[in-house]
């Protein structure tokens, strides 16, 4: 008996290892484990297109029913897992250890998440997608319509598939190639919390749509209607991890994937919508394939010298270089931009100066040490849309001239000299005058 026991925890061990081997690190974020919580396995086939362009990414998925009494996300201390897809819009409850706390620690702990809902949206789906700023709609029978930008189809219907175009304009995440044909839409939408400066609306409603029951008649207005409707949303924490939260699960499958696509009012048809390539390159944002900064070989050294001193004197002359690199989903490449800007900070910035770079990947910047002493600390603070943000500080102190550093002759107290020595001038002239005069 004790051998088996042994024997078991070996090989729990060995398997916690392998796990860890192939999480996500900060030097290499693919190749990372994604737990898939579905309602029904059914969803593995008929989604399959998109599970198959994360497999094929390098994740590796583990499909488990949401009620599945094995679910964790953690063991011995250590996470399982680096990602965690929700498609479980029905879902009252998790087996397992698995809640909201454990889901909101997995996301504080810099995992990501992708959320799906529909129609039948749980409380449980609308509390998680809650703390996280974004509140769907109150009623549960409310969905999307839209009687100016439905998708034409065969049958007039009740105008709650959508074709939705109104993107954020932002390439670091959706791509730079642009999308050009709608994303079909059927399902709830939901508003964003404006206490929480976080959360980002990716994908909105056009202004004729609203949220309400299309079976019955409307006798109050709307709770969400126009723009203010998002159907996508995402979430980057401070402490980088990401979340996309979706109002349609069909938004992700086979089926309106390969749909055509015809926007109301519009003379455009499209063979496919624009739903996979909108789909993939999120995913490529919320896994961290895109958008991934990291920071190395901090330096700082006087002008003229290559070495890092322990301490600066007052108006020495300074470089202050690092490194920045962008991950592409398979190797780190230079990160380019003009707004990168470090501080010389001590209780508030003495010296504020943006760096300049080379294009491939190095940012540096030169300036004069302030003419006060203390202990001084270089900062960079880059937080910008989409981007993984980037806290960086050095201390060192800095200290005033020693007193045989002084110049000799100041130049600036030259005229005082001067008319020290002419008063002394004045009065030997005045007492050789007065003594030797008759």
């Amino acid at each position: 008996m004790a051998k088996l026991s042994i024997a078991t925890v070996f090989i729990a061990s060995i398997s916690l290892l392998l796990a860890l081997t192939h999480s996500f690190s900060v030097e290499n974020p693919t190749d990372r484990r994604i737990l898939v919580l579905v309602d029904d396995l059914a969803l593995k086939s008929s989604h399959s297109i998109f599970f198959s362009s994360l497999q094929a990414r390098g994740f590796e998925l583990d499909f488990k029913l949401s009620d599945d009494p094995k679910i964790a996300l953690q063991r011995y201390g250590q996470h399982l897992y680096d990602g965690l897809i929700l498609f479980a819009p029905t879902a009252e409850r998790f087996g397992g250890s698995l809640d909201v706390a454990a889901i909101l620690e997995f996301v504080d702990s810099g995992k990501d998440l992708i959320v799906a809902a529909d129609a039948s949206a749980s409380d449980l789906i609308r509390n998680i997608a809650a703390e996280c700023g974004v509140d769907f709609d109150e009623d549960s029978s409310a969905v999307v319509v839209d009687h100016g930008s439905y998708a034409v189809s065969g049958t007039e219907g009740d105008h709650t598939l959508i074709a939705a175009d109104d993107f954020i304009h932002a390439d670091v995440l959706l791509g730079s190639t642009k999308i050009e044909a709608p994303v079909l839409f059927k399902g709830i939408g939901h508003s964003l919390n404006p206490a929480n400066s976080l959360v980002l609306k990716v994908l909105s409603a056009s202004p004729s749509a609203y949220s309400a029951n299309p079976k019955s008649k409307l006798s109050t207005p709307p709770s969400l209607s126009g723009s203010s409707i998002s159907l996508v949303s995402v979430v980057q924490a401070r402490n980088n991890a990401r979340a996309v939260f979706s109002g349609s699960l069909d938004l992700f499958s086979n089926k309106f994937f390969k749909s055509p696509v015809q926007k109301a009012g519009s003379s455009n048809k499209y063979t496919k919508s624009g739903n996979q390539q909108f789909v993939t390159e999120l995913s490529k944002w919320v896994f961290h394939e895109r958008g991934h900064l990291k920071a190395v070989n901090v330096r700082h050294h006087r002008i003229g010298e290559t070495d890092e001193p322990a301490i600066y004197r007052i108006n020495d002359d300074l470089q202050y270089s690092v490194e920045i690199y962008e991950w592409s989903g398979s190797s780190w490449e230079p990160y380019v931009a003009n707004d990168v800007q470090v501080q010389f900070y001590m209780m508030s910035p003495y010296v504020l100066k943006t760096m300049s770079n080379d294009k491939k990947g190095l940012y540096h910047a030169s300036f004069k040490v302030p003419d006060v002493y203390g202990v001084f600390q270089f900062k960079v603070e880059y937080q910008r849309l989409g981007y993984t943000s980037l806290s960086l500080a050095k201390q060192i102190p800095v200290r005033p001239f020693r007193h045989n550093e002084y110049e000799r002759f100041i130049p600036t107290a030259f005229p005082y000299y001067g008319a020290s020595f002419s008063t002394m001038a004045g009065f030997l002239i005045f007492s050789f005058v007065y003594l030797y005069s008759k």
